[in-house]
């Protein structure tokens, strides 16, 4: 082999390689443009060893919302300041960029239907106390009938949603 087909034959090889190196590039492009973007940013509120409130938050991200969680020194500020009633408290308070609050254990069906067409003067929803079955609290298969409640900023309550079953959530 001349020294001069060496040279072509390194040449045409090094080509070949940058090509399929571009060709390898331009297709992670397209991957990275087809996965899906977050809905929304949550940002969570919860205790560092809530284990159901972790749950919580795997499924929501499941339902593509983006999550930042915190724990703060003290929860139970989060909520007053978000205005979440004493009564109608859970175990973790989630926030959206808008500022509405997902208290509890709501499923994320709801929070998609809230925060594609926000309900006028709401401060946000609630699932209140812990019901079994619900997003985050499965145990088996059983499940405990509950309500989503709408929270508005009058103090004013009135049911968004009632889950009957594990297929309504």
């Amino acid at each position: 082999m001349t020294f001069s087909k060496f040279v072509t034959s390194w040449a045409l090889l090094f080509v070949s390689l940058w090509i399929s190196a571009c060709s390898d590039t331009q297709d992670q492009q397209d991957k990275q443009t087809t996965v899906p973007q977050a809905e929304e940013l949550l940002t969570v509120y919860k205790s560092p060893t809530c284990g159901c409130c972790a749950e919580w938050v795997d499924h929501v991200e499941s339902a593509s919302y983006a999550t930042e969680t915190n724990h703060p020194e003290n929860l139970e500020a989060i909520k007053d300041h978000y205005k979440v009633p004493g009564n109608l408290r859970s175990c973790h308070t989630a926030v959206s960029k808008k500022g509405y609050v997902f208290e509890g254990h709501v499923p994320a069906r709801y929070i998609k239907q809230f925060l594609d067409n926000p309900p006028k003067e709401a401060i946000g929803l609630t699932v209140p106390g812990m019901p079994v079955g619900s997003p985050g609290m499965e145990v088996g298969d059983k499940f405990s009938p509950y309500k989503v409640i709408l929270l508005k900023q009058d103090g004013t309550i009135q049911t968004f949603a009632s889950i009957d079953g594990p297929s309504q959530q």
